[in-house]
This record gives structure tokens, C-alpha cells and sequence, in this order.
């Protein structure tokens, strides 16, 4: 982050931009952005993002060209003690991606024990939303991960912050956006 002044920093950190890597410097840049740009993940795998993304979009209609896998890929490639993710308010341990890559392994691993033997993101909607409901209260047999009823409230989390907390996403809500300091321009 020392391509980008503090100052232009900041001023990007009230629209809700975040630093992406972009041929190698930093530019502040939505998720939403960064998805639809197709910048580079840092951390997590393609497999993961996908599963991720399907996930986060099953949770948060949206989620997927909010750029969530992108928001958690950024946010789990700096120093903890800087991440937005609830997984930091929920006392998850750092480093955050060892967390969502057993999540998601666990969701991918357990989907393809089922019957059809295919990944969560390969699943129709139907399926994936069954598949939800049931690690949601912690019933899919042979799950190898956190807890699915953590993983479903962090992940379904991480869907909300990045589809609605945006000035966006208040406004598909029809809810005034009153922010205590105004951004100087739209997310």
C-alpha cells in the first residue's frame, strides 16, 4: 500500500473503495469494481472463489457482482488487525483465510459426498438453497469444517456488508443513507 498516499487512501476508505492490486500497484477500487474489472485474487484459489461466490449469492441475491469473493479475497490478504470481515468481530483466528478456506472446502467437500458428486457452484439454485438450510443447522452428515451454522452466519454476513452496505444498497432498500461522514461521490 505505500504506491498509494495516505490521504488518497482515506478519501477512497469513505466510498467504500479498497486497495486491489492491478498490474502489480494498488488502486482503490470497489468490489464491485474489482469483479467487474476482473482483477487478480490474492489469496483464495479460483475453485474457492467460485464456491464462495455461489454461496454468497444463494445467501444475498447480488452478492456475486458485488464482488464478494473479491471483498474477502482482498480483506484476508492484509493484516488482521486492518479487515472489515465479522469474522474479526466474531474472534475468529488469524489468519482469516485459513478460516474460509476450511469453510469453504468443507462446503465443497460435503457437497460433492452427495449424491451427484458435484460442487456447491455446479448445484442448481434449489439444490444450493437445501444445501444452505441444512448446514445451517449444523445437519449435513460427514461436514469437515467449522461449525455450518458459523460458516452460514459469517459467509451470509459477509453477503450483506458487501450487496447493502454500500450508499447502493440502502437505496435498492428504499432506506436514506445517513452517513455520520458523506462520501465525497457515489460508491
Amino acid at each position: 500500500m505505500d504506491a498509494i498516499e495516505r490521504r488518497v487512501f482515506n478519501r477512497g476508505a469513505l466510498i467504500g473503495a479498497l486497495a486491489f492490486a492491478v498490474g502489480g500497484v494498488d488502486v482503490l477500487l470497489t468490489p464491485r469494481q474489482a469483479y467487474a474489472q476482473g482483477v487478480p485474487l490474492r489469496t483464495l484459489k479460483a475453485e474457492e472463489a467460485s464456491t464462495l461466490a455461489a454461496v454468497g449469492e444463494a445467501l444475498v441475491p447480488g452478492a456475486r457482482t458485488a464482488g464478494i469473493a473479491q471483498f474477502v479475497d482482498q480483506q484476508i490478504s492484509i493484516p488482521a488487525e486492518e479487515a472489515l470481515l465479522e469474522a474479526r468481530i466474531m474472534n475468529v483466528r488469524p489468519p482469516y483465510a485459513n478460516f474460509y478456506r476450511a469453510a469453504l472446502g468443507a462446503i465443497d467437500g460435503a457437497s460433492k459426498a452427495r449424491p451427484g458428486g458435484r460442487g456447491f457452484a455446479e448445484l442448481d439454485a434449489t439444490a444450493q438453497h437445501d444445501f444452505i438450510d441444512a448446514m445451517r443447522q449444523n445437519k449435513i452428515e460427514g461436514w469437515q469444517g467449522p461449525p455450518g451454522a458459523f460458516v452460514y452466519f459469517l459467509l451470509r454476513s459477509d453477503a450483506v456488508d458487501v450487496v447493502y452496505g454500500t450508499m447502493d444498497g440502502y437505496a435498492g432498500l428504499g432506506v436514506p443513507y445517513m452517513p455520520h461522514i458523506a462520501p465525497t461521490r457515489s460508491w
